[in-house]
């Protein structure tokens, strides 16, 4: 079942929402950490830095968000993805992920990454599903939740 939600551009009067999707999902399934925290309160320093913000709106309302935070060297984030319990199952993940991924082609990325949790089984078969694959965590994670680092490996490769 489709939506007919649009994806756009992060807009400054969006913030709120962008902060309330994420405190949604981080709350159901652990807790804000004082990295998101840092993140939520100021997109704006995501766009300053170089990344950008994604978000799903449907009939006017924000219903899903996805961020691409700037790491140095042309290394981003794929990070702060969120869609509203009520709207998913509905193909908004795999929207916002495009949106995501054709960004980080759009700037000349040079690597993609992710750092996620195994209990998000959905997220993870999605992130699969286009072209990420697990591998070893080149850093320490900023997340103490983060169980599982992926590197985008697959251009374009969303599967269907």
């Amino acid at each position: 079942m489709g939506t007919t939600a649009n994806i756009i551009d992060f807009e400054s009067r969006y913030a709120a929402d962008f902060k309330q999707l994420n405190l949604e999902w981080l709350e159901l399934h652990f807790r804000v950490e004082p990295v998101d925290e840092k993140v939520l309160s100021r997109p704006e320093d995501i766009l300053r830095d170089g990344g950008a913000i994604w978000l799903a709106q449907d009939r006017g309302v924000i219903v899903g968000c996805c961020a691409l935070i700037a790491k140095g060297d042309r290394t981003y984030e794929l990070s702060k993805m969120a869609v509203t319990a009520g709207a998913q199952g509905k193909g908004l993940g795999r929207r916002l992920l495009e949106a995501t991924v054709k960004g980080f082609a759009d700037i000349g990325g040079r690597q993609l990454f992710l750092e996620t949790n195994t209990a998000l089984k959905a997220a993870i078969a999605l992130y699969e599903s286009a072209g990420f694959e697990h591998q070893k965590r080149p850093h320490p994670s900023p997340y103490e939740r983060a169980n599982v680092y992926m590197v985008y490996t697959g251009e374009g490769r969303f599967k269907t």
